[in-house]
């Protein structure tokens, strides 16, 4: 790939990237600017009731949500545009700042719940398709298809009240004990019962599809030669199937990251896990605008990142699937679709 190339794909990336963001923002300042609720009854609490119209509309005034919606979103645009992301209603500090205090947690649930999902959708893949039709795969998919039809959230609750209320092996809340913070092994003892729900919750998805594409590969001609050459058939799925489905399993694991990044917001909050998830939840709860914006932006960054990063991989990995011009290209279609 020559410089040019390679700058020409940047930019169209950076462009994808940005009208994506620009699109993202203002969707959601104007449907939580209209969302029924006061934010300063989240920042002034019970005040705001004895507060005089004067007070009130100076109070508005200082908050910056005075004003039609489209002038408040052209200031919250230009701030952001320097790092300003406004002040959290809620916990009066920057918002940036508040983050800052969850989203490791994010990260540590939902990478680990990612990593095993795949890990163990492509084993199950593998398993299926070199058994296909037998009493393995059809019971591999009968487990899967009930599992995965289960509400995240019941499983949970059961999960809670055997493993935590009634046998008091795992904590059922927190993402660490008091005092414990910097104790790894802590911390992934918390996020043992939310990992399993989103395994339970992910799996058979992700090893339907990648099955279905081992499966297709499989019945391709080179793989009768490889066996013909006396390959075993783990030989034939791991170093041919699996190795040629590559490109697509990595598109859909690039894919899946808002599909698995919203089952982890989910399980935040069923076993409050103290995140990104939880968190937003209160800041709609709240009204806390400028804190939702923040996290909404950095999950849909995080989330076209992946996608754009995963596209380039792909064409790493399997170069028929660079455009013409021997770069690669994401459509906003693409990049929110699933």
């Amino acid at each position: 790939m020559t410089k040019g190339v390679l700058g020409r794909q940047i930019v169209k990336n950076l462009l994808v990237f940005l009208v994506a963001m620009f699109i993202l923002s203002f969707a959601v300042f104007f449907i939580a600017s209209y969302a029924p609720g006061d934010p300063l009854q989240s920042f002034y609490g019970e005040r705001v009731e004895q507060m005089s119209a004067e007070e009130h509309e100076a109070a508005r005034h200082r908050l910056g949500l005075d004003g039609p919606v489209y002038v408040q979103y052209g200031h919250w645009l230009a701030n952001a545009a320097t790092g300003d992301f406004g002040l959290s209603f809620k916990y009066k500090e920057p918002a940036i700042d508040v983050i800052q205090a969850f989203i490791g947690n994010t990260l540590l649930l939902g990478g680990v719940s990612y990593l095993l999902v795949f890990l163990l959708a492509t084993v199950l893949a593998l398993c299926c398709a070199m058994y296909e039709g037998t009493k393995i795969d059809r019971a591999i998919a009968h487990v899967g298809t009930i599992l995965y039809y289960l509400p995240g959230f019941w499983i949970g609750l059961v999960l809670l009240l055997i493993f935590n209320v009634n046998l008091g092996w795992l904590p059922g809340s927190g993402a660490y004990s008091p005092g414990h913070a910097g104790d790894i092994l802590d911390r992934l003892e918390h996020i043992i019962l939310p990992v399993i729900v989103m395994i339970i919750g992910h799996l058979w998805y992700y090893t339907y599809m990648i099955r279905n594409k081992l499966v297709e590969e499989a019945r391709q001609d080179y793989v009768l030669l490889a066996k013909t050459k006396g390959l075993t058939r783990m030989q034939v799925a791991v170093r041919h199937c699996l190795k040629n489905t590559a490109p697509t399993i990595v598109s859909i694991m690039a894919i899946s990251v808002n599909h698995i990044l919203g089952g982890t917001y989910v399980v935040e909050a069923v076993f409050s896990y103290p995140g990104l998830g939880k968190l937003a939840i209160d800041s709609a709860k709240y009204h806390d605008y400028n804190l939702l914006m923040l996290i909404v932006l950095l999950t849909g960054a995080f989330i076209i990142f992946s996608g754009l990063l995963a596209q380039t991989i792909n064409a790493w990995i399997d170069p028929r699937l660079k455009v013409k011009g021997g770069g690669t290209s994401w459509t906003i279609r693409q990049l929110f679709g699933r």
